[in-house]
């Protein structure tokens, strides 16, 4: 079964999971905003996953934050991901030792089905 992070309200995550009950596909939803990921799961990703690609510089957590006056590297991003969920490019699908970010209608038909 799919696992798919993110946010119920959150755009990207409605067509990825609308993608998944149109294609009648399992998932389970870990929502961060009800659960703390542990930073062992973002490591996880980051080695699959460039942190270009998990790190959401686009959202209101970064801007309010200030994050780009810190100018973060690599490292730096991963600890700001580990400590504010919600910094992560959603959604964030694991299945079959892949992860894919965001949505994209295309990426999903090739990968799922």
């Amino acid at each position: 079964m799919l696992k798919v992070y993110g946010i119920k309200n959150c755009d990207s995550v409605k067509k990825a999971l609308s993608f998944f009950k149109k294609h009648a596909i399992e998932y389970e939803l870990f929502d961060f905003k009800t659960e703390k990921l542990p930073c062992e799961k973002i490591s996880y990703w980051s080695s699959k996953v460039d942190m270009k690609t998990l790190f959401n510089t686009r959202s209101t957590t970064y801007r309010n934050l200030k994050l780009k006056e810190l100018n973060l590297d690599e490292e730096g991003q991963k600890e700001w991901l580990c400590k504010e969920n919600l910094l992560i490019k959603r959604p964030v699908v694991e299945f079959n030792d892949q992860v894919i970010v965001g949505f994209n209608e295309e990426i999903y038909q090739r990968s799922f089905l």
